[in-house]
């Protein structure tokens, strides 16, 4: 019912919208048929400012009738208006080549507004046509370029680089004079000119490098490069680089998210010096905005001749390092004074400054095989300086004996007799020591900062790690030295312990006098070495748990030697032994008027040695009868089951071979079951099985060392 009421309402809606579409589509018919004979009238006419709205109008119309392009007379007009199209085409490039012939070398006068409105038109038709009108005014705007600077002109060569640049920036001056408001803005012609000449630039640049390839030399290169770095900075001053998406030029461009620091700061080379001198290579920079997109676009060429750079960089580094050599024989090794600390070698930082300077040149030069080449030349002249310069100038070491007698030694006050290195020898390695750490830290910062300036993909072949343990080698040699000359100061201390009549001993005195010995050296030696290794305070905790890890098995060793040894000798050396072990303990800080506590991981090496000693003299000390009671207390004590040991024990007791041998077999069948209590046990622990008077004897002896203290 509902159908049939409205039926009739219906077909008059739909008689209406048929109607009003007709009626649009003739008014649109209309307007073609009138914009097309106008076009063609206009084009004719040569009014290409109202045939660029009318050209864009008639195209917008149309559209509208692409549905009907069945009927002949709409396809008609279409075929019309694309005719009108390419007649407006070829007469806007022929009103071009008029103004601009690309034969001959004077160009008319200004430009006239014809060619202006031209250009909006050609905006509209074709990119192509637009194409074809940049790619000729270009191409006549610097044909005069390619004449002036051919390959066989005296302009042509590096020297005379600048004439180039100079030339492209007046034209860019008469362009903007002459040209800037015929063109549109949005072709950035300007830029564009800019880019072409750089192609062509960088084509004849490669292409006269070639031929006269043997003529290059570094200063030359570099002088060239300089100033083409520098245009490329201007270009990218003054335009934005838009044109270069186009294409052509990806490949030249800089990686977008570079971290250079020299390009992000542009600091001074005053700035860099002081930046490396503080050991500040490592500072994170904050990612910057845009590299410049014109970066390479010339200089690119000089890429292949990059090898001439190397190689005098490689003559120049030789050159220092002898220098380096020469200076260090003839003024002699740093003298530093206690305030200053170690002090390194300053031709280690005018080395690294030298590094950072090539580093910061050859990035702007490349970020390929270049810097490949020049971190082959850094570590080879990293090993020769750790080679001719640290481990070349450190003293050499004498015999381990040094021919001294105990009669020397036992000149108590005159220590230095016995003293391998000089004090001056003592700064000397010092100094050498903390070179090669700055050196070891210097060179991993120089290692982070060549992958950052190379490129992504040869990052991986940027390795100095045989170079930083070239100069960790030499920081142990340094420290070695250091502990050998000290310990071999006390050997003979060590030699007259252990031949001195200790069963012969008949009163606990003061310290013996290898212990004034030893402890004179120490003085002597441990003052100047922290003083000179203030900087490296952690070389310096090395040198002292490498001097107690050799000095105690060696005293240890020697204390076994002491054989027989009487109750009042044991006790007298127990004296001694504690003595020492106070003067370990103090040893980091002996001397120096700040008390700083010793490390933790000293501490705890001295104490564990020296209470071994300790325990050693205890065990001598106490009876050896009942035998059970004895063996006990030496596993409990010593918690060591070394037959060996237990044999050296009862040759400073002094028993006889067939006292031991009943004593060493009830010792290996103690063995099985050994005590277990707590390893660094009292030592009055070993009281407890001892007879009355033995126990007054060793209290007596506690008295006495407290008394000392």
């Amino acid at each position: 019912m509902v159908k049939e009421i409205t039926r009739d309402i219906k077909q008059l809606d739909h008689a209406k919208r048929h109607l009003t579409t007709s009626i649009t589509t003739l008014n649109h018919l209309h307007m073609l048929a009138g914009g097309v004979d106008s076009l063609e009238a206009m084009t004719r006419r040569r009014q290409y400012g109202e045939v660029a709205n009318l050209l864009q109008g008639v195209m917008n119309v149309l559209e509208h009738f692409h549905k009907y392009m069945g009927i002949p007379q709409i396809r008609q007009l279409s075929e019309r208006v694309k005719a009108a199209q390419t007649e407006l085409g070829q007469q806007i490039l022929a009103d071009f080549e008029e103004a601009f012939p690309s034969q001959g070398t004077k160009r008319p006068g200004g430009p006239s507004n014809v060619l202006r409105d031209a250009c909006l038109v050609a905006n509209i038709l074709d990119p192509r046509i637009k194409q074809e009108i940049i790619k000729k005014f270009i191409k006549q705007h610097l044909s005069e370029y390619l004449v002036l600077f051919q390959e066989n002109q005296d302009v042509a060569w590096l020297d005379k680089i600048d004439r180039r640049y100079a030339w492209i920036k007046r034209q860019l001056v008469d362009y903007e004079e002459k040209y800037g408001r015929m063109f549109p803005r949005e072709w950035y012609m300007a830029e564009r000119i800019a880019v072409e000449f750089c192609h062509i630039t960088r084509t004849e640049l490669a292409k006269i490098m070639r031929t006269r390839a043997k003529e290059i030399e570094v200063k030359l290169l570099l002088f060239a490069i300089q100033r083409t770095t520098n245009f490329e900075g201007f270009l990218a001053k003054r335009f934005s680089g838009c044109t270069l998406t186009d294409g052509t030029l990806k490949k030249l461009e800089s990686p977008p998210a570079s971290t250079n620091p020299f390009l992000e700061d542009e600091p001074t080379p005053e700035m860099e010096d002081l930046a490396m001198e503080k050991g500040e290579l490592e500072q994170p920079r904050k990612p910057k905005a845009p590299d410049n997109p014109f970066h390479g676009i010339v200089s690119k060429c000089f890429e292949p001749h990059l090898y001439v750079y190397i190689e005098s960089q490689d003559k120049n580094l030789g050159e220092l390092i002898d220098r380096f050599v020469a200076d260090f024989k003839a003024q002699g090794p740093p003298k530093p004074g206690p305030e200053e600390g170690g002090a390194v070698l300053p031709s280690c930082a005018d080395l690294f400054v030298y590094y950072k300077k090539c580093m910061v040149q050859c990035s702007q030069l490349s970020t390929g095989e270049p810097m490949i080449a020049l971190t082959t030349i850094f570590q080879k002249y990293l090993r020769e300086y750790a080679w001719k310069i640290l481990s070349g100038n450190l003293p050499k070491t004498t015999s381990s004996s040094g021919g001294l007698t105990i009669s020397s030694l036992l000149k108590e006050k005159e220590g230095s007799e016995v003293a391998k290195f000089t004090v001056e020898e003592l700064c000397l390695i010092c100094s050498i020591l903390s070179t090669a750490e700055y050196c070891l830290a210097t060179t991993q910062q120089l290692e982070e900062k060549l992958k950052e300036k190379v490129d992504v993909s040869l990052t991986e072949r940027i390795n100095l790690t045989g170079e930083m343990d070239t100069f960790s080698t030499v920081i142990s040699s340094s420290i070695q030295l250091l502990v050998q000359d000290l310990d071999g100061a006390c050997d003979p201390a060590l030699t007259a312990m252990s031949k001195m009549q200790w069963q012969n001993v008949e009163h606990v005195g003061d310290q013996s006098p290898y212990v004034t010995s030893v402890i004179l050296h120490i003085k002597q030696n441990v003052p100047i070495i922290r003083d000179n290794l203030a900087s490296t305070r952690k070389y310096f905790t090395q040198f002292c748990i490498k001097f107690a890890n050799s000095f105690i098995p060696k005293f240890i060793t020697h204390l076994f030697k002491c054989k027989p040894i009487s109750m009042v000798g044991a006790e007298q050396l127990l004296l001694d032994t504690h003595s020492l072990k106070m003067v370990l303990l103090d040893l980091p800080s002996i001397g120096s008027q700040v008390v700083r506590k010793a490390p933790a991981s000293y501490t705890k090496i001295v104490v564990k040695g020296m209470t071994r000693a300790e325990m050693i003299l205890k065990v001598v000390m106490a009876p050896h009868e009942p035998l059970v009671v004895f063996v006990d207390n030496y596993i409990k004590l010593l918690t060591d089951c070394n037959t060996e040991t237990f044999q050296k024990i009862l040759d400073m007791k002094g028993l006889k071979r067939s006292e031991q041998s009943s004593m060493l077999e009830l010792f290996r069948q103690r063995l099985p079951t050994p005590p277990s209590g707590p390893e660094g046990s009292s030592s009055l622990s070993l009281l407890t099985p001892t007879p009355e008077q033995e126990s007054s004897r060793i209290r007596k002896l506690e008295k006495l060392i407290k008394k000392r203290l």
